[in-house]
């Protein structure tokens, strides 16, 4: 039965994977199109906001493109040397992403505080902006609705989602700079959009960042709860005592345990060690998503030698 859901969950995360790289595909194709448009309409306008837009496309076209090459690299087997596979590539791809939209944001804002101290005398035509803004916000809500479905599928997909989401609130900003402009004339909204643009970028930022650091510091995952775990395992006859209990994540959503279990000498003279085994294993997948459990069964005189190996 163990084997039979592992290959079933193999399974999924294979056509989970496929899916994903071609989300990423397709929104790679329609970012890429947008910034093309994007930077000429920055040009021809003089816009520093659909240019502080444009440069946060080009990060997510480099972002979305480190996502799809860590989508592929993730999906190779695991070999000796590398025994937990490669997804944990998908975590770098997501600090990378992380840090590219903080370098984005922080440019963004130095430019637009840089012409609101010092005004350049520069006319920008608001419907052409308008329209190039139209044009972005549509195209993003398209690539934003691709991605949407792998958002919570792993830390790489989830950075790919929070690079377009930004985009799509800055068409947004942008559309409102330029209506601002065309009906009171008012040009500094340019350089306040590319500020607001600035502030919505940080936070999801460092979001991704917190959790990207989470990982990689093999801290337990927010959504598990020990206690409640070792309360599960105690609940199974036979076992008196469990230690050195460990949770921690490959990468969003691949969850590793490890335990000793001090059980009852019956359990033992009863040839029981293996059903423990996986009445203890299917508990862990079944309520607490647990995708690869490993335990120590034990009998008391044996935990109580390893207290010298275990402070």
């Amino acid at each position: 039965m163990a084997h039979s859901e592992q290959h079933s969950r193999g399974s999924h995360d294979h056509a989970s994977a496929t899916t994903n790289r071609t989300r990423l595909g397709w929104a790679i194709v329609i970012v890429a199109t947008v910034l093309v448009v994007e930077v000429v309409g920055a040009v021809a306008t003089g816009s520093l906001a659909l240019l502080a837009d444009a440069g946060h496309m080009a990060s997510d076209l480099i972002g979305l493109t480190v996502a799809l090459v860590a989508t592929i690299i993730a999906a190779r087997p695991a070999t000796d040397r590398h025994s937990f596979g490669f997804q944990r590539v998908e975590v770098f791809a997501a600090l990378f992403n992380g840090l590219l939209l903080i370098g984005v944001a922080a440019f963004v804002a130095v430019e637009g505080v840089s012409r609101l101290i010092t005004p350049e005398e520069v006319s920008i035509p608001p419907v052409p902006l308008l329209i190039v803004a139209v044009i972005g916000l549509v195209a993003n809500f398209g690539a934003l609705m691709l991605l949407r479905g792998g958002a919570s599928s792993s830390l790489n997909m989830r950075g790919a989602y929070l690079e377009v989401l930004g985009d799509l609130l800055g068409s947004a900003t942008v559309i409102i700079a330029s209506l601002v402009i065309l009906v009171t004339g008012f040009a500094p909204a340019d350089a306040i959009a590319s500020l607001v643009i600035a502030a919505m970028i940080i936070p999801r930022a460092i979001s991704l960042l917190r959790d990207v650091i989470r990982v990689l510091l093999q801290q337990t995952p927010v959504e598990t709860d020990v206690a409640e775990i070792r309360s599960h395992i105690l609940a199974e006859d036979g076992v008196v005592d469990v230690h050195d209990v460990h949770v921690w994540a490959v990468t969003t959503g691949k969850n590793i345990f490890s335990a000793h279990v001090v059980v009852e000498p019956a359990i033992f003279e009863q040839g029981e060690p293996g059903r423990l085994l996986d009445r203890l294993s299917t508990c862990l997948s079944a309520h607490f998503d647990v995708g690869h459990s490993t335990f120590q069964i034990e009998p008391a005189e044996h935990a109580r030698h390893e207290e010298h190996l275990h402070p």
